[in-house]
């Protein structure tokens, strides 16, 4: 097997994080690899807030915790009922994706892609995260945009927790019936 598809069929979604920090020279390649993501017609409309402050990521989790629990249990994820439940997992390093507007979805989502790919080729574990969308729609949503830097009129689409995993888990099971080619 070639060496982007064993990093492919390596990578897992990981949920517990050592406290150990990435090394800026790990910094450095995955958000360089982030940078060279495809994106349409070149735009390159998105943001990266890397944040390493875990500080910042308890008030964005609780800011997440806050809006959560003002839904109605049916509207939201079961986990913010676990009072102990960290958005980010207590990952080290936090990587938050903004657009203008929130616009260019897919260009995230390629991104958010190639960085959990250059983190797993560097031995550092990752979970995507949509989940802490829910602080972009609280009542702090503006002081959070402020404290990650957003730009002007960018919003966020997506997240990525990275680090030195601290748990061990197996691929996930691929459902049958997922591909139909069509000579």
């Amino acid at each position: 097997m070639n060496q982007v598809l064993s990093v492919i069929s390596s990578r897992r979604s990981h949920r517990a994080y050592q406290e150990k920090q990435l090394t800026q020279e790990q910094l450095d390649a995955i958000l360089s690899a982030a940078l060279q993501a495809p994106t349409g017609i070149n735009r390159q409309a998105w943001h990266f807030s890397v944040v390493q402050s875990q500080a910042l990521l308890a008030q964005i989790n609780e800011a997440c915790r806050e809006n959560a629990l003002k839904k109605d249990p049916s509207q939201r994820s079961a986990r913010f009922s676990d009072e102990s439940f960290h958005v980010f997992y207590h990952a080290p390093t936090v990587i938050f994706i903004s657009t203008p507007h929130g616009d260019y979805q897919v260009d995230c989502g390629i991104a958010v892609q190639t960085i959990a790919l250059a983190a797993e080729s560097l031995g550092i574990g990752s979970v995507i995260l949509g989940i802490p969308r829910e602080a972009f729609e609280s009542e702090k949503a503006a002081d959070i945009r402020k404290a990650l830097h957003f730009p002007e009129n960018h919003d966020f689409v997506i997240a990525i927790s990275l680090g030195t995993p601290a748990d061990d888990k197996p691929a996930h099971e691929i459902g049958e019936g997922k591909i139909s080619l069509i000579p």
